[in-house]
């Protein structure tokens, strides 16, 4: 990471950044729902045949599904790394202050919805490792739904969601490092650890270039994968060795590297690899499937955990931090609005995916039931987030 001084980044950062992140977001979230609906309408069609074998296709060494998942996907982390690292260190997140609320409101949205699932899923070994996959908030999902409402939803709230994913992406990053890998290559693993020192070594001296940090995040990528460990989270490590900060003074003007790469990425991110993750991993075929499928421990459990599990995880931690004066309401925001946005974190749709694929690797019926789950549980906290949100007064500004 880092290590210049980061009082300068804010002047830095071009005016209504945070403004212009939602709103591809949102509209990025708008594109992954349709992603989705297409997934599901294909799947369900006479084309299932063409498009299920196309995902298991092989192109080269990988199928192309892990080409989607395991490539495709670490630029995804390499975003989400990207946006931890500037909100932390200059922005959202700067301060203790400033985290209080969305930190607070992000733990009880991972631990609660977990909980919900292993309370359906409890007595049985084979699906209790899919304990994490409610954990998790998808922010383009999430910011889509709020940008359908315009302006009756006040920026402080988005910037909370924002936020509260940012540090929820966070924590599903943790979880699959810690909880999700197996089998570790130790070789691969320590050729990883030096070309992260190289790459912290680059950050220190100052070079400024995105070339070398890009050129050996693909070597990193490679390791990583033959590691054992997932090979996405080599984006994330990559992107905390990316200078945020322009260290010379006749260069204060110029875009920090950091911001340069998530400018240049965001787009391709928001419109292309999250949309065609979507398309690639929401198709589930209904043939088969009886309305009994979905009281299964697993769809259950996930969608109980997605609607019940984060509403009261998020909201609760969010009332207990203003009522102890930790914290307070996000400006202009009412507590129905609040509340509407803790019911919008249910919408776990692109991490929750991701992280059943790694909970269920080889029962491809546990993954149909994960993205049951998940479809369902998302569907319920969008479709009442919305309605809430519709309905809810709007604080006005004290005078």
């Amino acid at each position: 990471m880092s290590s210049h001084d980061p009082i300068s980044i804010r002047s830095q950062r071009p005016s209504g950044f945070l403004r212009r992140f939602i709103a591809s977001e949102a509209s990025g979230g708008l594109v992954l729902m349709a992603a989705a609906a297409l997934a599901l309408i294909v799947a369900n069609s006479p084309l299932a045949p063409g498009y299920f074998a196309a995902l298991h296709a092989y192109v080269g060494p990988l199928s192309l599904l892990h080409w989607i998942n395991d490539a495709l996907m670490a630029v995804f982390f390499l975003m989400v790394g990207l946006e931890i690292k500037r909100e932390v260190v200059g922005g959202q997140l700067a301060t203790w202050q400033a985290r209080i609320l969305p930190g607070l409101a992000a733990l009880g949205g991972m631990a609660v919805p977990a909980l919900f699932y292993l309370a359906f899923n409890i007595a049985s070994p084979e699906s209790r490792g899919g304990w994490a996959i409610p954990s998790a908030t998808d922010i383009a999902f999430a910011l889509g739904v709020l940008s359908l409402l315009g302006p009756r939803v006040p920026v402080s709230l988005k910037v909370f969601l924002a936020a509260l994913a940012i540090i929820d992406d966070l924590g599903a990053v943790l979880i699959i490092a810690f909880f999700y890998t197996s089998g570790l290559n130790l070789l691969a693993l320590a050729g990883a650890a030096l070309v992260v020192l190289v790459l912290a070594l680059l950050n220190r001296r100052g070079v400024l270039a995105l070339w070398p940090y890009l050129t050996l995040g693909l070597v990193l990528w490679v390791l990583v994968f033959l590691s054992g460990i997932h090979a996405t989270l080599a984006g994330v490590v990559l992107a905390l060795t990316i200078p945020l900060v322009v260290p010379e003074p006749g260069l204060q003007e110029a875009e920090p590297p950091l911001l340069k790469l998530e400018h240049a990425i965001q787009p391709w991110v928001a419109f292309l690899i999250v949309p065609v993750f979507g398309f690639a991993n929401a198709g589930v075929s209904f043939a088969g499937f009886s309305l009994s499928a979905l009281s299964d421990p697993v769809p259950l459990g996930i969608a109980a955990g997605l609607f019940f599990g984060k509403q009261i995880g998020v909201f609760g931690m969010a009332l207990l931090a203003i009522r102890l004066r930790w914290a307070s309401l996000p400006e202009r925001a009412s507590w129905r609005q609040v509340y509407g946005v803790s019911l919008l974190c249910g919408i776990g749709f692109t991490m929750s995916l991701f992280i059943g694929l790694l909970a269920f690797p080889t029962s491809p019926l546990l993954q149909d039931e994960v993205k049951l789950g998940v479809l369902m549980g998302s569907l319920l906290s969008g479709l009442l987030g919305a309605m809430v949100l519709r309905l809810a007064p709007t604080r006005q500004p004290e005078v």
